[in-house]
């Protein structure tokens, strides 16, 4: 495998920038937020303007995120896209979808995330990505878990804090929540210098709770995982997922 260094200015990601395609691979990739879209930028930097005052800071650039993911057995993207375009999820490999803002009124498409494990799937905007594509492995194990792990992710609700990480749940939280629940390095994964990733955090947090449970932190008697410890059942959010024959668990 090929790679080369990223320079690392003010503080930016010292992960190498993948070179050519591998026979496996984890590849992240950072887009800046409202790429190709007039008014998701325009609220971007109204919210951010917000919360650099809020916080005394100088405002930054803001950051989504998307995988790619290579094994032996294909090509894949792993993205949020929300509002979602159209009722065809299974043509664009939709696994879940999730509320966003209210779950009261998550029956209607535009208040839906969904998150697509896409084969010989697009990372939309991709041309626009900064310091991109960054390599976190190219171990086939660790691919294929992380793969496996996309039908796991909490369907937790869009721009809000439901479990206490002091950050809101958005497409940067299940990138992260990933990439900790599949064993990959956190420390050294930053976004470009000058910019941030709203709710990397929130995921990263979520996972490593999840990663107790699974280890029996959080057990009652009998053996049973205490379902109150979970950040789904603390969130009372019901799962939404999506396979061939449509949605499913509404």
């Amino acid at each position: 495998m090929a790679v080369r260094t990223q320079p690392n200015p003010g503080g930016a990601s010292e992960l190498p920038l993948a070179v050519g395609a591998a026979q496996a691979s984890v590849d992240l990739y950072w887009l800046p937020l409202g790429a190709g879209g007039w008014f998701v930028r325009l609220n971007g930097r109204v919210y951010e303007a917000i919360k650099a005052r809020v916080e005394r800071r100088p405002s930054l650039d803001l950051y989504h995120s998307a995988l790619e993911v290579r094994v032996p057995e294909g090509h894949y993207v792993i993205e949020i896209s929300w509002p979602i375009p159209d009722a065809d999820g299974a043509s664009s490999g939709v696994v879940l979808e999730g509320p966003v803002g209210s779950r009261r009124m998550a029956n209607l498409r535009v208040f839906r995330y969904e998150l697509r494990r896409w084969r010989d799937g697009i990372i939309p905007d991709a041309d626009e990505a900064v310091a991109s594509p960054q390599r976190l492995t190219d171990d086939p194990s660790r691919a294929r878990h992380l793969l496996d792990l996309v039908i796991s992710v909490p369907a937790l609700m869009w721009g809000r804090d439901e479990t206490g990480t002091v950050e809101m749940w958005n497409s940067n939280s299940v990138i992260s929540w990933l990439i900790a629940r599949s064993g990959l390095p956190m420390d050294v994964i930053k976004p470009p210098a000058g910019g941030r990733a709203p709710g990397w955090e929130a995921g990263v947090v979520t996972a490593r709770r999840q990663q107790r449970i699974d280890e029996g932190a959080h057990r009652i008697p009998g053996g049973q995982v205490d379902p109150s410890s979970t950040a789904g059942s603390a969130a009372g959010a019901p799962r939404t997922s999506i396979g061939t024959s449509g949605l499913v668990g509404v």
